[in-house]
């Protein structure tokens, strides 16, 4: 088996619109792990990217089986058709720090994107799931009965004996992480702090020449490269606090626009808009409630 990290883009269309979103593809994700008996070590599920490190003996055949599966729920809920997302940027991983630093990138990702102060800060992200007891994140609340299980999950999907699932139907992210290589890597619940915590700079390109394997470093533009949400200058002021983390989210105004604003028109998806309609729900999100042009045009798919 080898590591990789994959990263699946919208860029100009919201690939979880909605919690439900989020929760289907994660147990979507968990599920293809135990099918394909591969082994998770991060991931990071925004509005759009998603990030992903693990270990598989396939990792095309992986993201195929895992998205296409997730790719047929979000079509059917949205009345959607064709491919979702753009081709994943696939980066083999080979050595230790070139893991460390693709896992750390992975779950800084949030950070990255301004929608959330430190990793730990966003809820959809095994950042939480890495030394929880050691970092005083405590147990979880209710979890529920295995009966119920189905209703969160792929019609006809099994979920693994080893698996458990709080009230909002999401599989624990500890139940799917390779958590005994992910904190044996890290050594110490303080270690762990301080590579999340850690600034990009050419210090982690300096540590992956202690790998020294032929292989192109891990950095943020080479994770990113089919992303083109915002510019690395951009990722950068985020990555030092210089966002706006009370801004509305991407999920936030897709529930409203889904919810509130579809009624209106008579339609049941933004899918179903006419080019006419989204104009003018543009105007009435950007100019009148002063929300950002390129946010409002990625919740409407427009280009």
């Amino acid at each position: 088996m080898r590591n990789y990290h994959f990263c699946i883009s919208g860029n100009n269309e919201i690939l979880f619109r909605s919690e439900e979103d989020y929760i289907r593809g994660f147990n979507t994700l968990a599920l293809t792990v135990a099918e394909t008996g591969a082994f998770l070590s991060a991931e990071a599920f925004l509005s759009t990217p998603l990030h992903v490190c693990l270990r598989t003996d396939d990792v095309a055949a992986f993201i195929y089986r895992f998205w296409r599966s997730y790719t047929r729920y979000f079509n059917n809920k949205y009345g959607r058709k064709g491919t979702l997302g753009g081709r994943p940027n696939i980066v083999e991983i080979e050595g230790f720090y070139h893991w460390m630093t693709a896992v750390c990138y992975v779950l800084r990702n949030p950070v990255h994107h301004g929608v959330a102060p430190t990793p730990f800060a966003y809820r959809h992200s095994s950042a939480n799931a890495i030394f929880r007891n050691e970092t005083g994140k405590g147990v979880h609340g209710i979890l529920l009965s295995r009966k119920s299980y189905y209703k969160y999950l792929p019609k006809g999907a099994k979920c693994p004996q080893g698996y458990m699932m709080d009230s909002s139907g999401l599989i624990l992210r500890e139940s799917v992480l390779d958590l005994s290589d992910i904190e044996h890597r890290f050594a110490t619940p303080r270690s762990f702090l301080f590579y999340m915590n850690r600034l990009s700079s050419e210090e982690w390109r300096r540590e992956q020449d202690d790998d020294r394997i032929d292989a192109v470093p891990i950095t943020l533009e080479l994770l990113e490269r089919n992303v083109s949400l915002h510019s690395l200058s951009e990722m950068l002021k985020h990555e030092h606090g210089r966002s706006d983390y009370k801004a509305v989210s991407d999920m936030e105004l897709c529930e409203k626009i889904d919810g509130e604003l579809l009624p209106m028109y008579g339609k049941d998806s933004v899918y179903e808009l006419s080019e006419q309609d989204k104009q003018q729900l543009l105007k009435h999100l950007h100019s009148d409630r002063r929300l950002p042009e390129r946010q409002v045009k990625r919740c409407l798919v427009m280009k």
